[in-house]
């Protein structure tokens, strides 16, 4: 039976297929137009979220930084690269320090060096997660060594690692508490240390509360005394120098041994050992750093090292 349909003749089929390649085309690109709006709204909104994560935490640290602007030397010049270190022979020093702003323990008591002795010197900073480590390995040698005749285990602390705390100043505010502990309380110093380093806070966080460095005060025995004391502050002067090499005075306050804290930093800064930059544990053994034979995180070498120092020295 003949079909009434109307057969498109070809122009007209051509015409239509040409049309609906035409809006395919334009589909396409409405859609490619889309993705590339999502793309950059996306693109945006990431970096908008990772430029107010890094607007947070600097606020976090200037608030934090603030809030601890009586801890460190300097108040809130502190961390200021114009900052003047003091001088160690004008600072309180804990009254067992000696003149190298270590606090010497030997068989003569702490605070006292073995004459003409083996002199072993250990600097760290209360926040280095190295230092926890050779502490670990090494605390109860340590401890052995200072009551052997003729040796003497020399504790320098340091602050450098101020700058990894979200502005809390905890190397600061930990050496403060222990240089308060040596200078009131000295029989609890290594313990006291070492019970630091043992619930050691991450780098790069806020460390630990007054109140948490507080308790392991006591838990090893510090009376509440001087506990009480680790937050106490006194009043001083600082410098500050520009890039002339002119100083102003500035006044400040700051916790009590954080003057003799920064004083020891600075003094360490001067030393040939550290004179590509403060690095820690850094262990001495009469002047001279270990041999690399020695392996500081392996209980009983570091020992045995300063063992055969002190007989070849009785020879």
């Amino acid at each position: 039976m003949p079909s009434n349909d109307i057969r498109p003749t070809k122009a007209q089929r051509q015409a239509d297929a040409r049309a609906r390649a035409a809006e395919l085309r334009r589909q396409q690109q409405a859609a490619a137009q889309r993705n590339k709006f999502l793309a950059i709204g996306g693109a945006v909104l990431a970096v908008l979220v990772i430029v107010g994560a890094v607007a947070y935490v600097l606020v976090q640290n200037r608030a934090n930084a603030t809030a601890s602007s009586s801890v460190a030397f300097g108040a809130a010049d502190a961390d200021s690269k114009s900052l003047v270190s003091p001088q160690l022979t004008a600072v309180q020093k804990p009254s067992v320090a000696d003149d190298t702003a270590g606090i010497p323990i030997s068989a003569d008591g702490i605070g006292k060096t073995a004459a003409n002795g083996t002199v072993l010197q250990v600097f760290f900073d209360l926040q280095c997660p190295y230092c926890a480590q050779f502490d670990k390995a090494n605390s109860a040698d340590l401890d052995a060594l200072s009551k052997e005749p003729g040796i003497t285990v020399v504790y320098q602390p340091l602050s450098f690692l101020d700058g990894s705390s979200q502005g809390t100043r905890y190397s600061s505010r930990a050496a403060n508490a222990l240089m308060t502990v040596a200078d009131k309380d000295s029989a609890h110093f290594t313990a006291f240390l070492t019970a630091l380093y043992a619930d050691q806070p991450a780098e790069n966080t806020k460390g630990l509360t007054d109140d948490k460095i507080a308790s392991i005060a006591t838990s090893v025995g510090v009376p509440q005394a001087v506990v009480s004391t680790f937050t106490s502050t006194i009043s001083g002067s600082y410098q500050l120098k520009d890039a002339n090499g002119n100083t102003t005075d500035h006044t400040g306050t700051w916790r009590t041994f954080a003057p003799f804290i920064a004083a020891a930093t600075g003094h360490a800064e001067t030393l040939p050992v550290f004179a590509n930059g403060i690095g820690t544990p850094t262990i001495l053994l009469d002047g001279q750093q270990l041999p690399s034979t020695v392996n500081l995180y392996t209980q009983g070498q570091v020992k045995a090292a300063v063992e055969a120092a002190a007989a070849a020295k009785k020879g």
